[in-house]
């Protein structure tokens, strides 16, 4: 499908579909364009005086600012440790923006930096700088959180798409779907009588013990806008490999599964913010598993499906009723304003 194009920003750009990559892609890209910055990956990975440090960036967005398991400010402490983590680098200091909504309460805020400054803690990372704005009533939501973090990639660690090999496979931590479902209870108030909780959690602890077994992880992300097929897009995209899904493999809850039923969307377009998609050397793919299950968020991993030659480009999902299916991207997220 050709890029659709707008004059004026949608919502929908914001959503890691389809429009999202052609704003890149059209806008972005070619007026920044450089080598750090072309793979598009969660972070960029710089050379510093004879070290490695991977720097990411991110802004914060999500309505609304508290939900189950989570709010605004946990998310944007876990999100830009996440985005270091896959990179193979030990996160180590944040940067923090506040754009305020004038009317915002202090209780509000006191109760979202409270809950970052528990998060840091808690992962061994440091808020080392940032910045406040206030803008007008009706223009920010209450709250918007821009974070930059920076971390040090360890010696040897050296992950990307070129590593992709035919016969690798494609393993995750645990169920998908929580974060997205979540938030979307809170933002409508809808009220299930099963308690479903974000997955927002920081996961370098997990990510550090996988390197540290295995030097055959080819490359790793973290699911969030567009969930794990849009994910998975990303990494085929252009390339001369394709990824292959099992349904009966993919770690889905049932109560995700049947809300999602429900309201019309697909778990695998769902977004997470506590799991990292890895694709590792077959060879390894079993002593991964073991590691991973071994950690507290890694309890429920799966191994997935694998990378095949063809159809170059595509991700394809083997159904439970023996049939194949083409898992494409969408042109925006089914549930936008999602992190």
């Amino acid at each position: 499908m050709s890029e659709q194009k707008t004059e004026t920003i949608l919502l929908a750009h914001g959503s890691g579909g389809r429009l999202t990559s052609g704003l890149i892609d059209r806008l972005l890209l070619p007026r920044f364009n450089n080598p750090r910055l072309a793979p598009l990956a969660d972070a960029a990975v710089v050379d510093l005086k004879e070290a490695s440090w991977a720097f990411t960036t991110d802004a914060y967005v999500i309505k609304p600012l508290f939900f189950p398991g989570g709010d605004i400010g946990k998310l944007a402490v876990c999100g830009t440790i996440n985005d270091l983590a896959v990179m193979g680098a030990a996160p180590m200091y944040l940067s923090c923006g506040l754009i305020m909504e004038e009317g915002l309460t202090m209780d509000t805020l006191e109760r979202v930096v409270c809950s970052m400054g528990q998060t840091a803690r808690l992962a061994g990372v440091e808020v080392v700088t940032g910045d406040t704005k206030v803008v007008g009533r009706g223009e920010a939501d209450g709250l918007f959180i821009h974070m930059s973090g920076l971390g040090m990639v360890k010696e040897g660690i050296s992950l990307g798409q070129e590593k992709i090999r035919v016969g690798d496979k494609v393993l995750i931590n645990g169920t998908i779907g929580d974060h997205g479902i979540a938030v979307l209870s809170a933002r409508e108030k809808l009220h299930f009588e099963t308690a479903i909780q974000s997955d927002a959690a920081p996961l370098h602890s997990l990510i550090a013990g996988m390197l540290e077994v295995s030097d055959q992880i080819k490359i790793m992300r973290d699911p969030t806008r567009g969930g794990l097929a849009t994910t998975l897009n990303e990494l085929v995209r252009g390339m001369n490999f394709g990824l292959t899904l099992e349904e009966e493999a993919l770690p889905v809850s049932k109560e995700i599964l049947t809300l999602c039923r429900l309201i019309g969307f697909d778990p695998l377009y769902v977004a997470n913010e506590g799991k990292v998609v890895v694709i590792a050397a077959r060879e390894d793919a079993d002593l991964l598993l073991k590691t991973m299950r071994s950690h507290p968020q890694g309890r429920e991993s799966r191994i997935i499906g694998e990378v095949t030659s063809g159809p170059a480009g595509r991700v394809l999902l083997h159904t439970a009723t023996g049939g194949k299916r083409l898992v494409d991207t969408l042109a925006a997220d089914q549930l936008p304003r999602i992190c």
